[in-house]
């Protein structure tokens, strides 16, 4: 149940009634009227915005579109209160019934209440994380994952057909680097004295992977020249890594449903696939690009290069896909996965990239545009920067991981669940401070504590009344008499929770998981406020004594709380704290 797209669907019917009956011109486009929560809570329960859009197409005054909408709104039982404000803004009011039966929903959904048939089982593949395989996974990896795996989550409440996906980078020049780093480790295990060279990965984290690989091979390679053992040590120090990472996402309970493999693309004509494709379409040519901007001419030489005509796709510049020398481009093997996905029929595409992929986003944009006819649209999510703070100053680095912090030291400092929701409450595309101390702090400054308080202080009152013989089962509470659910401060809990099902709608529709950790802290600021309430007015408590007709619907509307932090945990990837400790 979505009370607002009710009314919405209320509006619309009225609005065709209009239309019919004369007042209004026929033609008119309904798509941008709404129904939203009024900007103050004191004007009414809904407004929308109709007589507003409508106007100008009907060559009519809005206030006059308003009285009439209006006036045929209040016809109806669910409303109490149709009045128009200012040039035209129409505010509704509506049954305390209506309210009433929002709750009965709620107990009887349960943690389902709010699932949306909104995507309609599309196909959507979300590829998130794809760190290169060269070490632990770092804290900016960290949002990049607990963002996409939560907008993955939301996708699927919303009703999408969501695929969770990794690319692994090791096709690139990194992977060599990583085997190079692992000989070094190989021959320390060796008993020999080393030295990283700039460009390598000196860490400890790869000391490990030199015994395992003294263990695999013996001394067969120390002191080999290069071409003896690189691929080999490539294929095991990766395979090794991606182990690791498979263990750090596991640390936050994130599971991949794909892992594709860069390498896949080359010397299987994957690529050369992909390009063909774009050759047929016309986009393929040979050319010298305009030097870089902030290039002098003396610094820059100009070659002939297989371009891709991005710009016919919104791109700002044409891109190279091959180099003079033959070779691919970093942009081809990307041209070639994305084309992948195309073929494998998803109907929408989503990338989470970190900051510093923001040049990537018109040229992606414009190969998917292009590999697909305009017809599969890609998003992609950039995801700033975090930075760690303990103790007033900025966390140090991990001595394992060498030059950063890892996700595992912020898991280790906070725990999963923690992590999860801080790195959610804020913005994907906003920069992030994170402050440890800030996020165990037990207080109403802390959104991840509020929520999470709301849930416990709850099952605690259920389980306090469970000890004095009331039946606090759903199946009692659904039966409760919801008709006493009809304080001001109640209701003001129940239209939070009314609320929830258009929430969902709207984090799904922007990809913006974000939108579900601030509405659970305003709906725990609800819940906690009735509370502090109950213990000045006896008959706001959740325990009512002597009133067990009052107690259970009480306890209903509380049940009813718990269950939509639930759900939203759930889709956060966070586990509903039933205990604080």
């Amino acid at each position: 149940m979505n009370l607002f797209t009710d009314i919405h669907s209320l509006v619309i019917e009225n609005l065709n009634a209009m239309v019919a009956d004369g007042a209004l011109p026929e033609g008119l486009d309904f798509a941008n009227v709404a129904v939203e929560p009024p900007r103050d809570a004191a004007h009414g329960d809904m407004a929308t915005n109709a007589a507003m859009v409508l106007a100008k197409p009907a060559k009519m005054k809005p206030r006059d579109i308003a009285d009439t909408l209006a006036a045929k709104l209040g016809e109806d039982a669910r409303i109490t209160e149709a009045s128009v404000a200012g040039p035209g803004f129409l505010n509704l009011r509506l049954a305390d019934t209506v309210w009433q039966t929002v709750l009965a929903q709620v107990l009887a959904g349960g943690t389902d209440y709010g699932r949306s048939t909104m995507g309609q089982g599309k196909r959507v593949n979300v590829e998130y994380v794809s760190a290169n395989p060269t070490g632990p996974l770092h804290v900016g990896h960290t949002r990049g994952a607990v963002f996409g795996d939560a907008l993955s989550s939301l996708l699927d409440f919303a009703g999408y057909d969501v695929t969770r996906e990794y690319y692994i980078n090791d096709g690139g020049a990194q992977v060599d680097v990583l085997a190079r780093s692992a000989y070094l480790r190989y021959l320390e295990a060796h008993g020999q004295s080393v030295e990283f060279p700039d460009g390598t990965y000196p860490a400890d984290y790869l000391k490990p992977v030199g015994e395992a690989l003294k263990d695999k091979f013996g001394d067969a390679f120390v002191d080999q020249p290069e071409e003896a053992w690189l691929e080999q040590f490539r294929l095991f120090a990766t395979d090794e890594m991606m182990k690791m990472i498979r263990e750090d996402l596991a640390l936050l309970g994130i599971e991949m449903d794909v892992f594709y493999s860069e390498k896949s693309l080359y010397g299987t004509g994957r690529i050369e696939a992909a390009l063909e494709e774009l050759q047929e379409k016309g986009l393929i040519y040979r050319g010298v690009l305009e030097p870089p901007k902030g290039k002098k001419p003396d610094d820059w030489e100009p070659r002939e290069q297989t371009l891709f005509k991005s710009t016919d796709h919104g791109d700002d510049v044409d891109r190279a896909v091959m180099k003079s020398d033959g070779a691919w481009t970093y942009f081809a093997p990307d041209i070639a996965y994305h084309y992948d996905k195309v073929s494998r029929g998803f109907d929408e595409l989503i990338d989470v990239f970190g900051a510093d992929h923001g040049g990537y986003v018109k040229r992606m944009k414009a190969a998917v545009s292009a590999l697909s006819d305009g017809k599969v649209p890609l998003d992609i999510k950039l995801c700033q920067l975090v930075k760690l703070f303990k103790d007033g100053a900025e966390f140090k680095m991990s001595k394992r991981a060498g030059t950063f912090v890892t996700l595992r030291d912020v898991v280790d400092a906070v725990g999963a669940d923690v992590t999860r929701f801080m790195l959610l409450t804020r913005k994907n595309d906003q920069g992030f401070d994170f402050d440890l101390d800030k996020a165990l702090e037990q207080s109403k400054d802390n959104p991840v504590f509020y929520v999470q308080y709301a849930n416990a202080r709850i099952c605690s009152t259920l389980r306090k009344a469970a000890e004095q013989d009331l039946d606090v089962t759903d199946a009692a509470l659904a039966g409760a008499d919801l008709a006493l659910i009809a304080d001001p401060a109640q209701l003001a809990v129940v239209k939070k929770l009314a609320e929830w099902p258009r929430q969902v709608e709207i984090a799904a529709r922007t990809n913006e998981p974000h939108r579900v950790a601030f509405y659970l802290y305003d709906l725990a600021s609800e819940l906690h406020g009735l509370y502090h309430l109950g213990k000045t007015n006896h008959d706001l408590r959740f325990v009512k004594d002597g009133d067990q007709s009052a107690t259970h619907a009480n306890l209903a509307l509380a049940r009813a709380v718990s269950v939509v932090i639930s759900a939203g945990l759930g889709i956060l990837g966070v586990k509903p704290a039933e205990e604080m400790r």
